[in-house]
């Protein structure tokens, strides 16, 4: 283990022995932290918080601090669970849960692997973040926000409390997210419309030629038909060839609450 010597480690928290701290870091009582990770300069790392191995954490970021929602109970501690191999960059902040009474215990703020958090970015309390996750420089999300696996967030975008990001979706920089945005979509503006299916990424990841057609064809017919949302997915199920990505939109539609961004 090597910790620098201005670092302040409670003996509480619980370090893998090859975890480096850098200097005038602080670590947290409840704090554990797994093989080979690396905290930067001027870091603060606090709360029930668990990261796990080969993490790599720059200067300047908060991950684990008393959540944002003036709700929170001031004498409990929030849960933060971090999995492998993130990037996290200069100046993330990470919030903790929200502990409004201690029935909230269940409640974490929960990151997988894999992810790039580029400078700035924000993750407020009870999100819950995929893997191969990137957010950009000052890419930023409400409490209680589900971005899944390998989604793309331009710099300086936002998006609302309580929406969910689905798979493979891109969002550009800038862009406002008010409603649940579907899975291999790609977004941009303000206020955000579908530009189509986020055809680079995907041929990036290794869907082929067949899958996405049918995700072309699922956004023509959801976006540019003129059906209302109920017909469109009627339409999808009699015409598109039964496939993954189709049951993936339609089950991601069906059940989103805050309605989908057209």
């Amino acid at each position: 283990m090597s910790i620098h010597s201005t670092a302040i480690v409670h003996p509480g928290a619980q370090l893998a022995s090859s975890v480096e701290v850098h200097a005038y870091s602080i670590i947290g009582e409840h704090v554990a932290i797994g093989e080979g990770t690396e905290v930067g300069p001027h870091c603060v790392i606090d709360g029930r918080t668990v990261i796990g191995r080969n993490n790599r954490i720059f200067s300047g970021t908060q991950i684990g601090v008393v959540s944002q929602d003036l709700k929170h109970r001031r004498d409990l501690f929030g849960r933060v669970a971090i999995g492998d191999n993130n990037m996290i960059r200069e100046h993330v902040t990470i919030s903790a849960s929200t502990m409004r009474s201690e029935e909230d215990d269940h409640r974490v703020t929960s990151i997988g692997s894999d992810c790039l958090f580029m400078a700035c970015s924000h993750v407020a309390h009870d999100c819950h973040v995929g893997n191969h996750v990137i957010m950009a420089n000052g890419a930023l999300l409400a409490g209680h926000v589900d971005v899944e696996d390998r989604v793309f967030l331009g710099g300086l975008s936002g998006v609302h409390q309580e929406c969910i990001v689905g798979t493979m979706a891109f969002i550009g920089g800038l862009t406002k997210i008010a409603k649940d945005v579907p899975p291999y979509m790609l977004y941009e503006g303000n206020p955000a419309r579908c530009g189509g299916p986020n055809s680079v990424g995907l041929r990036r990841l290794g869907l082929d030629e067949a899958a996405r057609k049918r995700i072309k064809q699922i956004y023509k017919i959801i976006w540019r038909s003129g059906l209302n949302t109920s017909q469109a997915l009627e339409e999808v199920e009699k015409t598109v060839e039964d496939s993954e990505e189709r049951d993936m939109l339609v089950q991601f539609v069906r059940k989103s609450t805050r309605g989908i961004t057209k």
